[in-house]
């Protein structure tokens, strides 16, 4: 009886090990996720971690599918953008409690995401065939939701799997004909197809693995394509890091030594066509200084065919409204007011419910007001320019506004809050998908870094290191045209995923689905 009692208590545990494999297989997937993502840029890891999400979805019910989903996203987030505790402790004044707190918190409502996508792949399809789940229903409602997370609740489309692409075939052939979403769609498709691949079945392993050689070759060609055109010869574009404290950035005292250092690091760069400074570079709001130091600016780069772009507040003495704006300064001035607003850093969304965390967090929230949408592009180096102000670069769907009229993208940013986290890096990363759907040069310049310009295929061609008071140079060349991204956007991709949903959920009711 003893003896037997063992092996009955044996058999429990071992039981009990098995039940929870499929749980620490999607927190294992999480935890690795980030590394695809700069500043460790192993994009290999990221269908890997798929893998194991899917696999962990492949034989569970709707709840448990909800819980590995979750699990996923509390450690995808938690470890990759664990950067915004730092935000909030090193510069935004809250004690490590606090700000432990409020990190926690978003990385919660971040994995309801996953968490939903498992849930819904597996109450919708979950008598399905196992190759119908792999290849149909988890990577449709993977990117799906992905997408909802762009803009439905959390407005924070950070670490898409597709962005960590960028340097692969993936990125190169799918980024321009169907955006991110696309390229994270691939990912989702080559994790199902590696999963099919350890099918017993030798047709259907031999089919998954034609599969995934056909993808791959197939995003390959597409890379060759040029979608784009120049529409006019190279110019030489400066871009200042000012470096400037983020604890003085704001100081009356600093006001004009900060406009003095910029106005210096121009006068370096009268034979660039273009200089462009940071958001909020200029620490005055535009009618203070419009009619003063900006026109002896314009005066002083007007002989030397120097036009420049500049960050600054803007305050509408009509409205009474702060905006957040970009300046150009040329020939044919204009300006853009920032439309996507950060949320806890620009504005206090849902104040009457969050009216707390101004108690908690020293940002100095200014409630700034939203740009409106259709803006016309703001012109210059002779060209209109598709500008975005930090945050909005993360939007993929936001930068088509100005496209195809704009010939090159500009972004002003001040990742200073970030310090030297992982945010700076997985920034630049997003700015370079941006371009690729595009097909266009983008040039962004930013206060502590990463200050850098960007080709149309998504390489660096130069770059400034963090934390150092310098600017770089690059030629760019303006490009007309559109990447078929232009055209359709995102619509494109989740129409398709939501129309093969419907049509393999329709043929259930017509014919048995068992393979």
């Amino acid at each position: 009886m003893p003896h037997d009692k063992l092996n009955t208590q044996a058999f429990k545990s071992g039981n009990s090990m098995r039940r929870l494999i499929p749980y620490l297989l999607a927190l294992l997937g999480g935890l690795l996720l980030p590394f695809s993502f700069s500043p460790f840029d192993w994009p290999w890891l990221a269908p890997v971690c798929l893998v194991l999400l899917f696999g962990s979805w492949l034989k569970a019910t709707p709840f448990q599918a909800f819980l590995r989903g979750y699990l996923f996203g509390m450690a995808q987030f938690g470890v990759g953008i664990s950067w915004v505790y730092f935000s909030m402790h090193d510069y935004g004044g809250a004690s490590a409690l606090e700000a432990g707190g409020l990190t926690a918190l978003f990385v919660l409502i971040l994995s309801c995401y996953p968490a939903l996508a498992g849930w819904l792949a597996v109450y919708l399809f979950g008598d399905y065939g196992k190759h119908i789940k792999l290849l149909v229903a988890f990577p449709a409602f993977w990117i799906i939701f992905e997408w909802l997370r762009g803009w439905f609740i959390a407005d924070f489309p950070w670490l898409q799997v597709g962005s960590s692409q960028v340097d692969t075939p993936l990125g190169h052939g799918l980024a321009p004909l169907l955006g991110v979403h696309g390229v994270s769609l691939a990912v989702a498709l080559l994790a199902g197809l590696s999963l099919s691949v350890l099918d017993r079945n030798d047709w259907r392993r031999r089919s998954a693995m034609m599969g995934i050689g056909i993808l791959i070759v197939s995003c390959a060609w597409l890379g060759r394509i040029q979608w784009t055109q120049p529409a006019g010869p190279p110019f030489k574009v400066a871009l200042l890091q000012g470096n400037v404290p983020q604890n003085q950035k704001w100081q009356p005292e600093f006001q004009l030594a900060t406009l003095e250092l910029y106005a210096g690091m121009t006068r370096q760069h009268w034979d660039a066509r273009l200089v462009v400074w940071p958001e909020t570079a200029i620490p005055a709001y535009y009618h203070q200084v419009k009619d003063t130091w900006l026109v002896d600016l314009r005066k002083e780069a007007a002989p030397h065919n120097t036009d420049l772009i500049i960050g600054m507040p803007w305050y509408d003495l009509t409205t009474q409204r702060y905006y957040n704006a970009m300046v150009s300064v040329a020939e044919k001035p204009g300006t853009y007011l920032k439309r996507h607003l950060v949320p806890f850093g620009e504005y206090l969304p849902f104040r009457h419910v969050f009216g707390w965390v101004l108690k908690i967090l020293e940002i100095p929230l200014a409630d700034f007001a939203s740009g409106e949408k259709g803006q016309e592009p703001i012109q210059a180096a002779g060209y209109p320019v598709a500008a975005s102000i930090c945050y909005e670069d993360v939007f993929g769907h936001e930068a088509r506004d100005a496209l195809p009229q704009a010939a090159y993208l500009v972004n002003v940013t001040n990742d200073a809050w970030f310090g030297d986290s992982m945010a700076p890096r997985q920034h630049v990363q997003i700015a370079r998908m941006r371009a690729m759907e595009s097909g266009r040069y983008l040039v962004r310049a930013t206060n502590t870094g990463i200050t850098a310009a960007i080709s149309p295929d998504g390489k660096i061609i130069s770059q400034a290191p963090m934390f150092v008071q310098t600017s770089i140079t690059a030629e760019i060349t303006p490009m007309s045209g559109a990447t078929p991204y232009i055209f359709f956007g995102d619509w494109l991709v989740i129409g398709v995923l939501v129309g093969v949903l419907g049509f393999v959920k329709i043929q259930r009711f017509q014919y048995p689905i068992t393979t």
